[in-house]
This record gives C-alpha cells, structure tokens and sequence, in this order.
C-alpha cells in the first residue's frame, strides 16, 4: 500500500450529476485527492470544471442525457480518449418525483427507475468492462436513506434506491476477484436542487432537523471524504457497502 493510501494521484474519476450538488461535492473533492475529472452532465457543468482545475487537476466534460443508457458507452469511450482512463466510477445522477401512491403515473415511475436503476447498471458495465481489461477500479452508487426506509409519496425513488443498494452487493460479488471494489454512499438530507422543495416546507424542514442529531441539513462537500475513501487503496477491501453520511439520520 502507498504511503499515503488515500492518495488519487494518477486515477481518473467519472462523475455523473457533476454540475451541482451532490455530484458537485464529489468531484471537487476528488480532484482534490489527486484524480483527473470526467464530469457528466445534461448542462454545462462550467462552475464545478472551474473548481476542479482550481485544485491542480484536469477537467473533461461528458454532456449526456442518462434518462436513457444510449449514452453510457460513450461516456466511459470519451473519457478514455480525453483522460487517458477509467479507474473511478461515482453513479450520482438520480431524479425524484412525488405523488401519493394512489395517484403515481407510469411516466413518475419509469423516469425515476429508468434514470436512478437502469441507467446506473448499464453505466456501471460499461466502466466495469473497461476496468476488468486495465486491472481494476472502484465503482460508488449513491443510495439514499430510502434505501434503508420507505419515505412518504416518493414510490419510484424508493423502489429505485433499494434497487441501488441491491445492485451495489451483487456488482460486489461478482467484480470483486476482478479487483474492483463496489460500494455505496447513502446520502442523509443534503441540501440539493432535489430537496429544496423540503427545506421550503417550514414544518417539514423543522421535523426534519429535529431528527437528525447534527442538528443541520448536510453539505455537498460533507461527502467528499467518504468518496475519497471508497475510490482509493484505503478501501481495497471494502466491499457492498452502503456507507451512511446523515449526520446521525439512520442512528436516531
């Protein structure tokens, strides 16, 4: 192991949602750690691009609509050619949409599983055929909470990121003789584009808050670390597992 496992140097990492938030977080952390970025993204990611070449590293971008996986093979394509590799994979693009179960639409179904399930497979294979060709690499799902509860009037979401902690075990055990390590972060209540709609719900916000023992809504950059983790040696033998950042969510 390097004197430094946690060292990124040399690594190139693909990220998708890269544009803000989550995805945003992770990147720059990353960067950060030494990795050269590949940011995927349906609009132009120019502020998280800025970030990562602040921190000394490379930045390509990917523009990719993954509401459908036409594009998965050509994100991990581009990123080689203009990268020199794949070594990391982090599945953060993900869509929610609420509605109670009563009323759910197929359309509020599919374009949630589609984009947060069947999409991050089909990514996760691609970049899995590459790394198992160029000796390994490290693949991190975002999950959720929902991955471990059933939330309220978020069906699809829920279905899809229990799905997402399943796939990441299986993808474990089948690629980790190959040398690819498969994990999970499951996010607690970050404030993102995709919870402002909670935050603005003054008493939801405030039974939300009084749950989480931190007493704060997480930061983006709150889960760099465990991303930076989870790509390097420092994890070579961790395997399937969701890691929790929820400021005490799940322990309440």
């Amino acid at each position: 192991m390097a004197s430094n496992p946690f060292d990124l140097t040399g690594k190139v990492a693909i990220v998708t949602g890269a544009n803000t938030g989550i995805g945003q977080g992770i990147a720059v952390a990353l960067a950060h750690a030494g990795a050269d970025i590949a940011l995927v993204a349906r609009r132009d990611p120019e502020e998280t691009v800025q970030m990562v070449e602040a921190a000394g590293r490379r930045a390509h971008v990917v523009m990719a609509d993954l509401s459908s996986i036409e594009p998965c093979e050509r994100i991990v394509s581009e990123t080689v050619a203009a990268l020199g590799g794949a070594d990391i994979l982090v599945n953060n693009a993900g869509i929610i949409r609420r509605n109670d179960a009563l009323d759910f639409t197929e359309d509020d179904w599919d374009s949630v599983v589609d984009t947060n399930l069947k999409v991050l497979f089909f990514l996760s294979q691609a970049a899995g055929r590459h790394m198992v060709e160029h000796g390994g690499g490290s693949i991190i799902n975002i999950a959720s909470m929902l991955t471990f509860q059933g939330g309220i009037r978020v069906a699809s979401y829920t279905a899809s990121k229990s799905g997402v902690g399943g796939l990441t075990k299986l993808l474990a055990n089948e690629w980790a003789s190959k040398d690819i390590t498969v994990n999970a972060i499951a996010p607690g209540y970050i404030a993102t584009n995709n919870t402002a709609q909670l935050q603005a719900d003054e008493d939801r916000n405030r039974q939300i808050l009084e749950r989480i023992p931190a007493g704060r809504w997480g930061a983006p950059s709150d889960l760099g670390g465990a991303a930076v983790f989870l790509s390097s040696d420092a994890a070579r033998y961790v395997q399937g597992h969701i890691l929790a950042v929820d400021g005490g969510w799940l322990a309440r």
